[in-house]
């Protein structure tokens, strides 16, 4: 397997590179894309959507009513969307299922310690200007340690919910763990795909 910072850069260049595919292209990579999320964990695929299926609702209307173009239903008159609007709305829905599908595929293959060790690998350039990588990798820890019950307790008790946010913070005795995982060919393999996908699709 690749190193966890070259599949999470493999994921970023497919969500990149969905940004100029056109209509056929776009088509076929989110049906890949999709049918493989669906068979590694189909659990976290819908799991995605179904947490971002107001945001995709919403872009679709968005679209669909804001853009201009040939009335799809004449009788409404300027209450119709658009065929314009409505083409342009499914092929963003398209590129942020895609992008959902790859993240499943992402948090399928590796676990919480893989991935914070991709982030820390990725964030080192932040030496360069003083930053801290392992400050990024103990935040990053830290939010998907809470994130995941405190949506799930949002959605069972959102009152509740508010009431324990306004309480002071109570210590925490989490230990971050980062696995260290060399480079191999693979990864070179796969960086120059990443870039030769990236400058083909932006050229």
């Amino acid at each position: 397997m690749p190193h966890p910072a070259t599949q999470i850069l493999i994921w970023i260049t497919l969500a990149i590179s969905a940004q100029a595919l056109a209509a056929p292209g776009l088509l076929v990579m989110t049906f890949v894309l999709f049918i493989a999320a669906a068979k590694l964990n189909s659990r976290q695929l819908f799991s995605l959507i179904r947490r971002t299926r107001w945001i995709l609702f919403s872009l679709l209307l968005i679209y669909a009513y804001t853009t201009p173009g040939v009335a799809l239903l004449s009788g409404l008159g300027r209450y119709s969307p658009t065929l314009e609007g409505l083409s342009d709305g499914i092929m963003q829905l398209g590129r942020l299922l895609s992008m959902l599908s790859g993240l499943a595929i992402l948090l399928s293959l590796l676990s919480e310690s893989q991935f914070i060790s991709g982030i820390h690998a990725l964030a080192y350039p932040l030496n360069w200007c003083g930053g801290s990588r392992e400050r990024v990798a103990v935040r990053l820890a830290l939010t998907l340690q809470y994130a995941e019950p405190t949506m799930r307790d949002t959605a069972e008790d959102w009152r509740q919910t508010i009431k324990d946010s306004l309480l002071p913070p109570r210590e925490s005795g989490h230990q971050v763990r980062l696995d260290r995982i060399s480079l191999k060919a693979i990864d070179g393999l796969c960086l120059l795909l990443c870039a030769a996908l990236l400058c083909g699709g932006w050229r």
